[in-house]
């Protein structure tokens, strides 16, 4: 089984390692212009500090994590996007993994 996530698009790609050690090539947006879509995955980070990990569907039905999210917005220096896994648990367990995550340094990548 392939222990990577890989994403499709146009932005720049970066590397993060989730806490059970998957990897997952994740998507740079421009905070200033950052809107979320419907079916993506979100991960808004300040440096190599994970703040707030989730999608719309999380914004609409927690309130917690909403509070999580504003306060996310407001010291946040980058934000992250990937494509949301097709099952809810997959989903759920991607969220929990990339709420450990940590980048991987250049040196590590080689």
């Amino acid at each position: 089984m392939d222990s990577r996530i890989v994403t499709h698009g146009f932005g720049r790609q970066t590397n993060w390692l989730g806490r059970s050690g998957r990897a997952y090539d994740l998507i740079a947006e421009n905070l200033e212009r950052f809107a979320m879509g419907d079916t993506e995955l979100y991960m808004i980070a300040k440096g190599s500090h994970v703040l707030w990990v989730g999608s719309t569907g999380e914004l609409v039905t927690d309130p917690m994590s909403r509070t999580r999210f504003r306060l996310a917005l407001d010291c946040a220096d980058r934000v992250f996007r990937l494509i949301s896994p097709r099952t809810e648990a997959e989903r759920l367990s991607t969220i929990w993994d990339l709420e450990g995550a940590e980048p991987v340094s250049s040196a590590q990548a080689a």
